[in-house]
């Protein structure tokens, strides 16, 4: 019980400081102008032995202090801020949880079969396959919407006529129908010039129809 040591003179007064080393924590009482060390407390274990709070008060611990040569002594210490007390015993918690977090990863590491398991990496000979087909028939279809060429003048070009393979040439007058050649929807499809008289009507064949054979 804090109520019963001597509050008003106490035998020593400083600053208190928690360290670590390894998995130890050390309470490191030191001289608050010097920094020189009074007195010292490893702290293997929290809550344990070598750190207890008092049962009156919520400011006051009782700590086992050594000397290094296997002397030891139980002392009390107090702070007068509760808030300090406070973070005293946070940065005592912290630490050895830290301490088992690291025994935990540890004892993974030696048995990993225990563990949960997840293995995204590739086996021998595994390959993925990678679909770019609709890629590219985005891409084809984003390049056939272009717009189609138009001529001078703003006019589009308007297909070939029916039936007929091959275009004319504008300075070539189009043929006259021979007599007896049956009317096609190819002739329709072009305008035909006025009928002249049989008799005027020029020889197609020219002279190949005297050649002989």
């Amino acid at each position: 019980r804090a109520a019963e040591w001597q509050l008003d003179q106490p035998a020593w007064s400083g600053r208190l400081r928690v360290t670590a080393k390894g998995k130890v924590a050390f309470i490191k009482l030191e001289d608050k102008n010097s920094g020189e060390l009074f007195a010292q407390a490893p702290v293997e274990e929290f809550p344990g032995i070598a750190v207890e709070g008092v049962t009156d008060s919520s400011r006051y611990f009782v700590i086992r202090i050594e000397d290094g040569n296997g002397r030891r002594a139980f002392i009390g210490v107090g702070f007068v801020d509760r808030g300090d007390a406070f973070d005293f015993n946070v940065a005592l918690q912290d630490h050895f949880k830290w301490v088992r977090q690291q025994s935990e990863l540890a004892r993974q590491a030696e048995n990993p079969e225990q563990g949960p398991k997840l293995d995204l990496g590739f086996k021998e000979g595994q390959t993925i396959k990678l679909n770019i087909a609709n890629m590219k028939k985005k891409e084809g279809a984003a390049g056939n919407t272009r717009p189609r060429p138009s001529s001078l003048g703003g006019l589009s070009l308007l297909p070939p006529p029916p039936g007929g393979k091959s275009s004319v040439c504008p300075s070539v007058p189009a043929p006259t129908q021979l007599p007896g050649t049956p009317i096609t929807d190819s002739l329709l499809s072009w305008p035909q010039p006025p009928a002249a008289p049989s008799a005027a009507a020029p020889d197609v064949w020219g002279d190949f129809a005297k050649a002989p054979g």
